[in-house]
């Protein structure tokens, strides 16, 4: 590493934990550098000159550019995960029974908190998904929940209140109708397909609707884009955010709107060396607010989703580049033999039956 790139490396990251910008006399004072105030000077000037720093209004001190990240991602970021982090995740990972969703939703939950990020389970289009059952729990005398599951393992709920004239039998007969004609079909399909065989329900359950608002609107959420968000609130109170209204603003329609959401998280594009993809923000760009971190999820041989980190472009690419490196591979390990394979274990039922067999003909 050059001196250059040594004090590029800590203007980033001393910028990435305080949001302060950095003067020689920092490097000097906090990280022992052993060199004069003026050859730091001197070289910061020319990383301002090659358009890696830039220096602010406020002070005397340079922050880095756009240029500066990628740079700094591209070349001197040290790709370690903190062990504590990598302890939960795998905690997270290692969970016998858990579904798809829970071990997703709570690796995210890690993510956010561990980042003071957002981030952002998106799941891709459901065009190679398909129902496999609905089902109907009581829950009391007036409620029940309806469930849907999908051959990828993704499981949607909804409870409902009927009055007391909706019978069991009515409930009963409504469910094994929409079994018998929705199974097996495609995700993207269902709405549709619902809306043409609500006629048939009529001549045979007479007391329908409740059942079929309820599993409309269920279809509706689960035939859309499905995406969760976590780590919210921590990212409002970044500095860019806390203190620019402005900008908060922005935030937060962001955060209220998924299909502005996934067009933001789509400008990430694809490191060619892993599963990441990076979009970091452009200041002087009007509407680029916000950096984005992706990787692609799989459960079986197709791409089912997209883990993201989302924040300021102040945020810790080092951190948010090795741990999605490290959830994505560790869920597309954990998942990969959904659909024919054992779960969970790397090897095919074939390849597990035939050790079965070895392992009885050794005893």
């Amino acid at each position: 590493m050059t001196r250059k790139e040594e004090i590029l490396k800590l203007i980033v990251q001393h910028f990435i934990r305080t949001a302060e910008p950095v003067a020689s006399k920092t490097l000097i004072e906090q990280y022992g550098l052993d060199f004069s105030s003026a050859t730091i000077r001197a070289e910061m000037n020319e990383l301002e000159k090659e358009g890696l720093l830039e220096k602010t209004h406020t002070s005397s001190g340079r922050i880095p550019s756009k240029q500066g990240y990628e740079y700094y991602l591209s070349h001197l970021r040290e790709n370690n995960i903190n062990n504590e982090i990598k302890m939960r995740l795998q905690t997270v990972m290692n969970q016998k029974v858990a579904s798809v969703e829970n071990v997703i939703k709570e690796s995210c939950e890690i993510l956010a908190k561990m980042t003071n990020l957002v981030s952002v389970i998106s799941a891709n289009n459901s065009n190679d998904e398909h129902l496999i059952s609905i089902q109907i729990i009581p829950i009391s005398q007036n409620s029940a929940t309806a469930i849907l599951v999908t051959d990828k393992g993704y499981v949607e709920n909804r409870t409902f209140v009927f009055d007391n004239d909706v019978s069991v039998d009515d409930i009963t007969n409504c469910v094994k109708l929409l079994n018998d004609r929705l199974k097996g079909t495609s995700i993207k399909d269902l709405v549709p397909k619902m809306e043409a065989i609500r006629p048939i329900l009529n001549d045979y359950v007479i007391e329908h609707d409740v059942v079929y608002q309820a599993l409309f609107e269920t279809f509706l959420r689960f035939a859309s884009d499905r995406m969760a968000l976590f780590g919210k609130d921590e990212l409002l109170n970044q500095p860019e955010f806390k203190d620019n209204a402005d900008r908060l603003k922005k935030v937060i329609e962001l955060f209220e709107h998924p299909e502005a959401l996934k067009k933001e998280i789509s400008k990430a594009t694809k490191d060619i060396d892993s599963n990441v993809s990076i979009h970091i923000a452009d200041k002087n760009k009007k509407n680029d607010d916000m950096s984005v971190v992706s990787a692609s999820i799989n459960i079986g041989d197709k791409s089912t989703g997209t883990i993201a980190l989302l924040g300021p472009t102040r945020m810790d690419y080092d951190k948010a580049v090795s741990l999605l490196e490290y959830v994505s591979s560790e869920l597309n390990k954990r998942f990969k033999n959904v659909g024919g394979k054992e779960h969970g274990r790397g090897k095919t039922s074939q390849e597990a039956s035939q050790e079965r067999k070895q392992a009885k003909r050794k005893s």
